[in-house]
C-alpha cells in the first residue's frame, strides 16, 4: 500500500507549463521560486508517505464511527492531523496575515495532490476548511475574520460547507433552513443539513460550520438565502471556548468509499436555537458560498489526479510483480510478469497518461488563479482570471471522471485479486466515484461550461483558448520529429472538433436548449481531453529541448513516449465526441418519457 510522490513530475509541469518563476515574480510571492517548490514538495511528500499513506487502508477498514453524538476518527487519524496542523499545511496558500505561509495556489496544488493521494479520506478535511476560509477573506467582517480566521489556518479549528437538506440536493433554491434575527445582531439558526464532510469529528477543538439559511421574509428561490457561520462551541471575547453550541450530529452516513471521512447529518436548533452570526450581507448567501465551491470543485479536480496516481502506482507495482502466461512475441520462453503483455501495458499507458495530462492541466490553471487574485496588472488579472473560470469545470469535471476510468483500469490489471479487498485496487475504485458527485455532479460542472464559460460570452473565451492550442500544434509541426508531428496531428483534430462544438452551443443555447444540454457532458469531456492534451503536447517540446541537453534522459524520454500515446489514443476520440454532440441529440430526447 505504499505511495511515492510524483515531485519531480509536478516540479517539471510547475518549471515549465506552469513558470513558477513568473509567479514568482508576483509581489508577495518573490520567496515562491522552483527552489522552494522542490523544497516544499520533499517535504510534503516525506509526511504524506510517511504519516498519511499508511493509514489510508485502516481508514477504510475501521472507518470513523458515531455513537450518542460523538464521532470518532479512525486510529491514527488524530495524531496524524496533529502532525499536519504542527508542520503547517493547512496554512500553506493563506494569507501571513493571519499566521498562513502565503504560498502560491501553484505550489499548494501539488501539496494537495499529495495529500489527497496518500489518504484522501484524511485530506477532505483540510479541504473543506480552505474553502471556509476563503469564504471568510473574500465575504467575512473584520469582527468574524479576527475571532476565525488565525484558528482555521492554523488548523486548531476546522471549517464545513453546509448547503444540502434533505428535500433540497443541487436545487438550493429549496432550502428550508430558517434564521431568526435576535436583538444582539447574532440569528438563531433551526434546521436539518446532510452531507456534510467531516462534519463532526475528535481531531480539532471546534468546528466552524458555514451554513446556509433563509431569514425570515427573504426572497423565495435562491435569491432569498444567507451565509451564518454556526460554530460548534461558541466563543468568548478573548478568543476562548465557550458553551457548545446547538448544533449536533445525529447520524452519519455509511458509504461506498471514502469510509474514513465521516459524513454528517447535522441538527441546527432542536433545543432553542443554534447562534449564527452573519456573513456579509442577507441574502446574498449563495454568492458567498459560491465562493468555498469553486475553491472545493478546483480541489476535487486534484483529488481525481491524486486517486488515480494512487491506482496508478499499485496496479504498476503489481504488474510487475504478478507472472502469468507467456509473452505473445516469444521473447520470453516461460510465464513473465504480465507487464510485458501489450494489454497490460496499454492499460498502465492509459492511467499513467490520463494522470500526467490531467495534472498538467491543473498546475497551469493553478497558476492563472495566482496571477487572477495577484498580478498588480488589472488586465492581467482579468485575462487570467476569465481563463481559470473557464478551466475550474474542465479540472472538476474531466479529471474526476478520469480517475473512474484509470482506478477501474487499475482493478483490471489485478485480475480477479483487484476485485478482492485485501488488495487495496478496490479502494480506489470505490473512492473515486464520490468525485463525479460532489460539489457538483459532472452534468452541472457541463451545465456551468456550456452556459456561463461558452454561450454567455458568445464563445470568445473558448476560442481564444484554441488559438493558443493552435500556435502549440505550429511550434510541435516545426520541431519534425514523429512524436511532435503525431501529437499535433491529433491535437489539430481534436481542436476542430471543439471549435465545432463551440459553434454548435453558442448557435442553439437559447434557441435549442434541449439539444445543446443534450451534449454538455460530452462536451466537457471534449473540451478537458482537448486541453490536457494540449498541455502534454507543451510538455513534449520541452521534454525533446531538454533531452537534446542531455538533462535527465530517461524521464524526458518517458514524457515524450505518454505525450504520444496520449495523442494517438485518447486524443482520437475527440472528433466521435463531436459528431454525437452536433448530431446525437435528437435521439437523445426523442424516447417518449413513459418509454423509459
Amino acid at each position: 500500500m505504499s505511495y511515492t510522490a510524483p515531485v519531480k513530475d509536478m516540479l517539471f509541469n510547475m518549471q515549465h507549463l506552469a513558470n513558477i518563476e513568473q509567479v514568482a515574480q508576483i509581489p508577495g510571492f518573490e520567496d515562491a521560486g522552483l527552489d522552494t517548490a522542490a523544497a516544499v514538495l520533499e517535504e510534503c511528500a516525506k509526511f504524506t508517505e510517511g504519516v498519511l499513506a499508511p493509514l489510508n487502508f485502516e481508514g477504510d477498514k475501521n472507518p470513523s464511527f458515531w455513537k450518542d453524538g460523538v464521532v470518532t476518527a479512525t486510529p491514527g487519524f488524530k495524531e496524524a492531523f496533529r502532525q499536519l496542523t504542527e508542520g503547517g499545511w493547512q496554512g500553506l496558500q493563506h494569507p501571513a496575515d493571519f499566521g498562513g505561509q502565503g504560498l502560491p495556489k501553484t505550489i499548494g496544488a501539488a501539496c494537495m495532490e499529495m495529500l489527497n493521494s496518500s489518504n484522501m479520506s484524511f485530506a477532505l478535511c483540510p479541504l473543506l476548511t480552505d474553502g471556509a476560509i476563503e469564504a471568510l477573506l473574500t465575504a467575512g467582517s473584520d469582527e468574524l475574520k479576527a475571532i476565525y480566521l488565525e484558528k482555521l489556518i492554523s488548523g486548531q479549528w476546522t471549517g464545513t460547507m453546509n448547503l444540502t437538506e434533505p428535500q433540497a440536493g443541487s436545487d438550493l433554491a429549496l432550502v428550508r433552513t430558517k434564521a431568526d434575527p435576535q436583538p444582539d445582531g447574532t440569528y438563531k439558526i433551526f434546521g436539518t443539513k446532510i452531507f456534510i464532510t467531516w462534519g463532526e469529528h475528535d481531531m480539532a477543538e471546534n468546528i466552524v460550520h458555514l451554513v446556509l439559511a433563509r431569514v425570515a421574509g427573504a426572497p423565495e428561490g435562491v435569491k432569498g438565502i444567507s451565509l451564518f457561520v454556526v460554530p460548534k462551541f461558541l466563543v468568548n471575547k478573548d478568543g476562548s471556548l465557550g458553551a457548545r453550541n446547538d448544533a449536533h450530529c445525529v447520524s452519519i452516513e455509511h458509504k461506498m468509499g471514502i469510509k474514513a471521512s465521516p459524513t454528517a447529518v447535522l441538527q441546527f436548533g432542536d433545543h432553542g436555537g443554534a447562534v449564527g452570526y452573519l456573513v456579509g450581507q442577507e441574502n446574498r448567501g449563495l454568492e458567498y458560498m459560491f465562493i468555498m465551491m469553486n475553491a472545493a470543485r478546483y480541489g476535487v479536480g486534484i483529488q481525481g489526479i491524486a486517486i488515480a496516481e494512487r491506482a496508478y502506482q499499485k496496479a504498476v507495482g503489481y504488474a510487475k510483480d504478478r507472472v502469468q502466461s507467456r509473452p505473445v512475441d516469444g521473447s520470453i520462453n516461460a510465464s513473465a510478469a504480465i507487464i510485458h503483455h501489450p494489454d497490460v501495458k496499454r492499460m498502465l499507458m492509459t492511467m499513467r497518461a490520463t494522470t500526467e495530462a490531467c495534472r498538467a492541466m491543473a498546475s497551469t490553471a493553478a497558476a492563472a488563479y495566482d496571477a487572477a487574485h495577484h498580478h498588480p496588472d488589472a488586465q492581467v488579472r482579468k485575462d487570467n482570471a476569465t481563463f481559470y473560470e473557464f478551466m475550474v469545470p474542465l479540472v472538476k469535471g474531466y479529471s474526476t471522471e478520469m480517475s473512474l476510468e484509470v482506478t477501474s483500469l487499475g482493478v483490471q490489471v489485478h485480475g480477479g485479486m483487484g476485485f478482492i479487498e485485501e488488495t487495496g485496487a478496490a479502494q480506489y475504485y470505490r473512492d473515486a466515484k464520490i468525485l463525479t458527485i460532489y460539489e457538483g455532479t459532472t452534468a452541472i460542472q457541463a451545465n456551468d461550461l456550456v452556459g456561463r464559460k461558452t454561450a454567455r460570452d458568445g464563445g470568445q473565451t473558448a476560442k481564444a483558448i484554441a488559438a493558443q492550442i493552435e500556435k502549440t500544434e505550429a511550434e510541435l509541426n516545426a520541431s519534425g520529429t514523429p512524436a511532435a508531428q503525431a501529437m499535433a496531428r491529433r491535437l489539430a483534430a481534436a481542436r476542430q472538433a471543439y471549435l465545432d462544438v463551440v459553434d454548435f452551443v453558442c448557435g442553439g443555447a437559447k434557441a435549442s436548449p434541449n439539444a445543446v444540454f443534450a451534449g454538455s457532458v460530452p462536451y466537457l469531456m471534449l473540451a478537458g481531453n482537448l486541453v490536457a492534451g494540449w498541455q502534454l503536447g507543451r510538455a513534449l517540446l520541452v521534454a525533446q529541448d531538454l533531452l537534446q541537453k542531455g538533462q535527465d534522459e530517461a524521464f524526458m524520454r518517458a514524457k515524450i513516449t505518454t505525450a504520444q500515446f496520449y495523442a494517438e489514443h485518447i486524443l482520437v476520440k475527440a472528433p466521435g465526441l463531436r459528431d454525437s454532440i452536433v448530431e446525437g441529440a435528437e435521439s437523445v430526447n426523442a424516447l417518449a418519457l413513459d418509454s423509459f
